[in-house]
């Protein structure tokens, strides 16, 4: 029994609140993007809308462009959004915060498994396949659950209705802008991420971003809440 002062124990509220966690996720996939587009032959693993436009300029017979890699990352995407989809179903009317945990524990594992391949064989035959399948997988994974989570405006992969959200509720637009400074964080912690992956795959080489990436994603999993 509790007092008038006193608030019922609440296990969701245990954590790092899931606004912050996807604000860092969304470092994540900044770096994980610039290690695929910069280092994998500009594929994106991470933002699936850019990936059908870049399949769009292989197909076009476009240089610099693979449709095999394209494909490669738009398929394991799509498997990993499935996998995602599965764990929705088993975890989704029970704790957030261990469902959470449980996708973004999944997603270090993945990434931190394409660290381990880009440092062990960095110029090997399939490496750079292996790469993309489990980025993209990780990144699918991800997706499918923050979109169950349905946190406003962090989809912590795409900006482009967080860009539009900014500008159309603003006051200059006759709206209230109550979600401005959670759309500008978004839009910064990409910014952010793919920064600072880029800066990393231009002076060292994949593995380091992507280590950081599984790294940050795994502490994440740890300290990650259910509550907003």
């Amino acid at each position: 029994m509790t007092t008038e002062t006193e608030k019922p124990y609440d296990p969701e509220a245990r954590g790092l609140r899931l606004v912050a966690v996807l604000l860092a996720l969304t470092v994540v996939s900044g770096m994980i993007d610039a290690v695929s587009y910069l280092g994998l032959g500009h594929v994106f693993t991470a933002n699936m809308t850019g990936n059908v436009v870049v399949l769009g300029f292989a197909a076009a017979g476009a240089q610099g462009f693979s449709v095999p890699h394209t494909l490669t990352s738009l398929v394991s995407f799509l498997v990993g959004a499935t996998a995602g989809g599965r764990v929705a179903v088993r975890f989704g009317g029970a704790s957030r915060r261990t469902w959470a945990r449980v996708t973004l524990a999944t997603e270090a594992v993945f990434v931190g498994a394409s660290a381990v391949v880009a440092f062990a064989a960095p110029g090997a035959t399939g490496t750079t396949y292996t790469l993309i399948a489990l980025t993209a997988f990780a990144m699918g994974l991800r997706n499918a659950t923050v979109r169950k989570l349905g946190v406003p405006d962090l989809t912590t992969t795409v900006l482009t209705m967080t860009l539009t959200g900014l500008a159309s509720d603003t006051r200059l637009a006759g709206g209230s802008g109550h979600r401005s400074p959670r759309r500008a964080a978004a839009v910064v912690a990409m910014l952010v991420g793919a920064t600072l992956g880029a800066w990393l795959v231009i002076h060292h080489d994949l593995g380091i971003p992507l280590l950081i990436a599984a790294l940050v994603s795994g502490a994440l999993a740890v300290v990650a809440s259910g509550r907003e």
